[in-house]
């Protein structure tokens, strides 16, 4: 289950690199605009987590508990609720999205770039937020390899629409980074048309059953408000972080963006290995078997460090050769290669992050990680990083704050995880 969706990741991090890579041709302020547009995808992300930690906690439960028909009313319950709030982002998103970049402090053709990219985004994010529930509440049923088929093929649409509508083929005209974002789209609503075929197969993981239980989504709601408040402050965080970094200049911000994307390599079948763990756990204590819970916790963290420490090795001995796919940029190439020798030396506590608060969220201890991820971030990330931009410090002192406060998250949360009393978590 792990492999499936660790290898569903990393495609979607090889998606995000072919995008930057094309958009990358176009300049290095279009570069930048796409990087900070997914920055802002993190905060929308927070309405998502509503909805989506507290559906996985609970459809994990009720699958483990043989219980699939209250599983697939649950998850329809869910798509009507996505549906809802993804009306207020859309109009949100389309009308503010100049303001967004200028407040973030964004160079003006950066701004230029960026609205035109992110209001095209914003229409296509019904899709998006149906399309995150399908993948994560299958995920929960016990489903990885469907959603890795789906986006094996999205992504190749995906990147020949890059082809085809930023440089102008096929007897289309040239969109520049509009053609990405209609690109970016057009996959998304393929995902969310094949998941809908799939749920309607008698024998998948789950369907849709149009009963909503307002019981059920209470239940949701205890848990996921604390994984939304969670990743608000967290993203809010990482926003405050990112201006930080835009403070150093355009060239300072591309490269942090163009280093992000190739670490993704490392973090995002991280990711994937910490959906295995939060739905392993969730259904085995679903199932009342509290010690194999915990135990699918540890062999997914195993694996995962062995994965991204693998690659960490990789970003540390060969930089510049790859940010040299992404950028000619001599000042880009300069900060993503020091970002990534960094980066490269703190992939093992990374996994620990990722797997274990995974495994805490499939339990519900959505409490716990608010908690931790919180104060680390501001107390030893955001604050750390703006007394030592004010002090005049460079851009890898930056990079150095990060890297010791991934560090201490790692040993925070190996240490919660072996007490083991998240595993008496009520859902």
């Amino acid at each position: 289950m792990a492999l499936p969706a660790a290898l569903k990741h990393l495609v979607d991090i090889l998606q995000i690199i072919i995008d930057m890579l094309m958009v990358g041709m176009i300049s290095v302020s279009a570069l930048a605009a796409v990087g900070m547009s997914m920055q802002f995808m993190m905060v929308i992300n927070v309405l998502m987590t509503l909805y989506v930690v507290g559906g996985n906690a609970l459809i994990s439960r009720f699958i483990g508990q043989g219980r699939k028909k209250r599983a697939s009313a649950l998850l329809y319950s869910l798509g009507i609720f996505a549906i809802f709030l993804s009306i207020f982002v859309t109009i949100g998103g389309y009308f503010a999205s100049e303001q967004i970049y200028v407040l973030m402090g964004a160079e003006a053709e950066v701004v230029k770039q960026g609205s035109m990219y992110f209001k095209i985004l914003s229409l296509g994010i019904v899709v998006i937020f149906i399309d995150n529930l399908l993948y994560n509440a299958l995920s929960a049923a016990g489903d990885t390899k469907s959603s890795l088929y789906i986006k094996l093929i999205s992504a190749s649409i995906n990147a020949f629409l890059n082809y085809v509508l930023i440089f102008g083929h096929f007897g289309f005209e040239a969109y520049g980074i509009e053609g990405a974002a209609y690109a970016t789209v057009i996959a998304y609503c393929f995902n969310v048309i094949a998941y809908l075929i799939l749920l309607k197969k008698p024998k998948a993981k789950l369907n849709l059953i149009p009963i909503i239980r307002i019981k059920d989504m209470k239940r949701v709601w205890n848990v996921g408000w604390s994984a939304a408040l969670d990743r608000g402050i967290s993203s809010m965080s990482f926003l405050v972080f990112i201006s930080i970094i835009t403070a150093y200049g355009t060239a300072g911000l591309a490269g942090y963006q163009v280093g992000l994307r190739i670490e993704g390599i490392a973090f995002m079948p991280g990711f994937g290995f910490a959906i295995a763990a939060m739905a392993l756990v969730g259904q085995n204590l679903g199932a009342n078997n509290k010690e194999l819970a915990y135990k699918m916790g540890i062999i997914s963290g195993r694996i995962a460090y062995i994965f991204m420490g693998s690659v960490g090795v990789v970003l540390i001995l060969f930089p510049e050769v790859l940010v040299s796919f992404f950028t000619r940029d001599l000042a880009t190439i300069k900060v993503a290669s020091n970002y990534l020798v960094l980066v490269g030396l703190a992939q093992i506590p990374l996994a620990i992050v990722f797997v274990y608060s995974g495994a805490l969220r499939g339990a519900g201890a959505t409490k716990t990680t608010l908690k931790v991820n919180v104060l680390s971030l501001w107390f030893l990330r955001v604050i750390p990083s703006y007394i030592a931009y004010k002090m005049g410090y460079g851009l890898v002192v930056i990079f150095v704050i990060m890297n010791i406060e991934t560090l201490i998250k790692g040993i925070v949360y190996w240490y919660i995880y072996h007490k083991k009393e998240w595993l008496n978590t009520k859902v």
